[in-house]
């Protein structure tokens, strides 16, 4: 078989999707004119980039629930930590144009009569490193929280549990004024990113287009994952944790593993998505954006990896309609679907297609195969 083989064609349909998508919207953008019927507006070129940089974080939640089996209620945190080490990039490119003029130290430092720029802020001023950071610090974090909940064997519903008081306990110390990330109101009138405005439409459109091809890269890499010899083993230990141990294999460094390449995932989410919406609290960390990112992940299809993107956009389309139409009832037609899901769709939107699909090819086989028997047989 081709080395490819990976690709399967459902596969190669979304990225063909993904990838148009990073070339027609910028130029639809850029190129046609605002009264034509098919050019997307400066207000929807961000918006649709949101979206995609949600499917990322739906994609890398789906790699560590539908195939590992760990429901992480906490990856909003490895989302927001990526999102806060750009954030912290774009602060240090304001420079003296702050409220305060000052060409070190962010307006929010100035204010709170910080005298110099804090040890972790150093080196946020070039972008490659703000971007190993925002890979990295997620990861990092992940790997520790793992090695401790992996290797004491906890499973189940208290793991999800305490992933939750993670991203619970984070967002309030980034609330504190004295960790030194803007507290309350968090990082944002940003600027400028690699030297261009981020409110230039040319700026929004090359960032639209970086984070589709992202969430393409994102895809092949959790696709080749599941579909190694590694994704067999962690589907093994989410189907049957106790007999994959018992043949001898190492379960929690294969949790651990996937864990944290997940966050990795997560974080660069985060770091695309900043720029995009031009700011960053810690109410990223709230523990509803986690949950809300698994009502996503089952919408589309857990275990499906494309069905966790489509419910990532799928999802926050509504939401961007229901708020703007019934504000006050959007949380409750989310929980709506969230329940109708779970008892109509319990596969999702993608698996409830394969099985529709399914039973309909078994269907037509013995039609098909009745058919072939009558032609092989001799004339009466």
């Amino acid at each position: 078989m081709s080395r490819y083989r990976f690709l399967d064609a459902a596969g190669l349909i979304f990225l063909g999707v993904v990838l148009a998508m990073a070339v027609l919207v910028p130029a639809s953008n850029l190129l046609l004119p605002p009264d034509s019927a098919l050019h997307v507006s400066d207000y929807l070129v961000p918006l649709l980039g949101k979206y995609l940089a949600f499917a990322m974080l739906a994609l890398a939640l789906d790699l560590v629930w539908g195939y590992c089996g760990i429901l992480s209620l906490g990856h909003g945190a490895f989302f927001a930590l990526g999102g806060y080490a750009m954030g912290m990039y774009l602060m240090r490119q304001i420079g003296p144009r702050g409220v305060y003029g000052n060409p070190v130290l962010p307006d929010f430092m100035v204010f709170l009569n910080w005298q110099e720029l804090p040890w972790f802020w150093l080196g946020f001023d070039q972008f490659w490193f703000a971007a190993l950071m925002a890979i990295l610090v997620p990861g990092a974090l992940a790997f520790c929280f793992g090695w401790f909940a992996f290797r004491s064997r906890v499973t189940g519903v208290y793991l999800s549990i305490i992933t939750q008081a993670m991203t619970f306990a984070l967002m309030l110390a980034f609330f504190r004024n004295d960790m030194g990330f803007g507290g309350n109101n968090g990082l944002t009138d940003f600027k400028e990113i690699l030297g261009f405005s981020v409110q230039a439409p040319e700026t929004r459109a090359a960032l639209f287009a970086a984070t589709a091809v992202a969430l393409a890269l994102s895809y092949l890499l959790c696709r080749w994952v599941v579909t190694s010899k590694l994704g067999k083993v962690v589907v093994a230990v989410r189907d049957a944790e106790s007999r994959t141990r018992f043949i001898g294999y190492r379960v929690e460094n294969y949790k651990l593993l996937v864990f944290t390449l997940s966050a990795m995932l997560a974080g660069v989410a985060g770091a695309l998505y900043v720029p995009q919406v031009g700011i960053i609290n810690p109410s990223e960390f709230a523990p509803a954006n986690s949950i809300e990112a698994v009502i996503w992940v089952a919408v589309g299809g857990r275990g499906t990896l494309l069905g966790a993107a489509l419910g990532a956009f799928l999802v926050n389309a509504g939401k961007t309609w229901f708020t703007g139409v019934l504000p006050d009832l959007w949380l409750f037609a989310l929980g709506g679907l969230f329940v109708a899901t779970t008892l109509l769709i319990p596969k999702g939107v993608v698996g409830a297609v394969t099985d529709l699909l399914g039973v309909r090819r078994k269907s037509e086989l013995p039609a098909a195969q009745s058919i072939v028997a009558a032609a092989k047989s001799p004339a009466e």
